[in-house]
């Protein structure tokens, strides 16, 4: 598939790209994709959630009532789960929810991702750029003259640039990644992809496997 080479400020500079096809053109797996998704959004978790238990409650250890006879639920101490103000039964705990996804399913599931982006016509290829300095308005004017304003916007740049991450980080809909930290959940989540020619060799020699 074949991919005009953009400027920033929309014009045509004439070249044109090859999107590997063994990445950007292949059958789409949705259930890696779904694998991938899901292991992003888990290792995003703060895993934090905590309630008291019946030992962890502040309160007498005094036993309230007689064990049998009372006509109702046996409990002991003012913290028993069936007292309001009592510990709680089975609360959460502090946990990680991170778990493991093979190198290949990853790969996959990546290619997959940007192989959907590819039959949407919603990758824009433009040649490498960066900003003089860090100005949101520089890049509100690229995404105007490249007509995605409006959209959610993924720029991916070969490295790390910091003007270009600084000018995008008051735009709602605008995010800047390296080529080499790309995944499934961020690629999907992008209406359309702003892509350098760097960055597309980049992304080949790490998912052409």
């Amino acid at each position: 598939m074949e991919v005009k080479v953009l400027t920033i400020k929309g014009a045509e500079t004439g070249r044109t790209v090859t999107l590997n096809d063994a990445i950007f053109g292949i059958e789409p797996n949705d259930h890696v994709l779904y694998l991938d998704v899901k292991q992003y959004l888990a290792n995003q978790r703060q895993g934090t959630a905590k309630s008291k238990e019946r030992s962890e409650v502040a309160g007498s250890t005094r036993k309230l009532i007689r064990q049998k006879g009372g006509g109702g639920a046996r409990r002991g101490d003012i913290n028993s789960p069936v007292l309001v103000g009592g510990g709680r039964v089975f609360g959460p705990k502090p946990r990680d929810y991170r778990f493991k996804l093979n190198l290949k399913t990853k790969i996959l599931a990546r290619q997959s991702a940007l192989s959907y982006k590819a039959q949407e016509n919603a990758i824009v290829v433009v040649e490498d750029f960066d900003f003089a300095a860090p100005k949101t308005k520089d890049m509100v004017a690229m995404t105007s003259a490249l007509n995605v304003a409006g959209k959610k916007v993924l720029v991916v740049v070969p490295e790390v640039q910091k003007n270009v991450y600084l000018s995008a980080r008051n735009l709602q809909k605008a995010e800047v990644m390296t080529a080499a930290s790309i995944n499934a959940y961020k690629v999907m989540n992008a209406d359309v992809m702003v892509v350098t020619e760097k960055s597309l060799e980049v992304i080949n020699s790490i998912l052409n496997k």
